[in-house]
């Protein structure tokens, strides 16, 4: 999935654009061990309300529901998850550059 449809699937999802601590579980299917263990490893970065309330936007709820999908499906934990989702996100950005790339190249064969 890139992130143009990131944005369009969690904007369908979610009509704000940041949630609190409670609605981010829901909205994930998440554990709550899970989402603290990427907060404490820096990975998940959320913002904090004036009353110091963690706040989500539709990036935040993406992510850990990939991560909870592949922490799930193949039985590991969190940190296991969290490389391999930072490695299928790497791969999606490499793939939009090299589609980026050929459409540069043909373009230049063209003039």
């Amino acid at each position: 999935m890139y992130s143009s449809d990131i944005k369009q699937v969690n904007s369908e999802i979610m009509p704000s654009s940041l949630v609190n601590f409670e609605e981010f579980i829901s909205l994930t299917g998440s554990r709550v061990e899970l989402v603290q263990e990427a907060i404490d490893l820096g990975w998940l970065t959320p913002g904090k309300s004036a009353t110091e309330e963690l706040l989500f936007n539709s990036t935040h709820i993406y992510k850990v529901q990939k991560l909870h999908r592949i922490c799930k499906d193949f039985d590991i934990p969190a940190t296991a998850g969290i490389i391999i989702v930072d490695l299928l996100q790497r791969v999606d950005e490499l793939e939009a550059r090299v589609r980026q790339l050929g459409g540069e190249s043909s373009r230049q064969a063209g003039t």
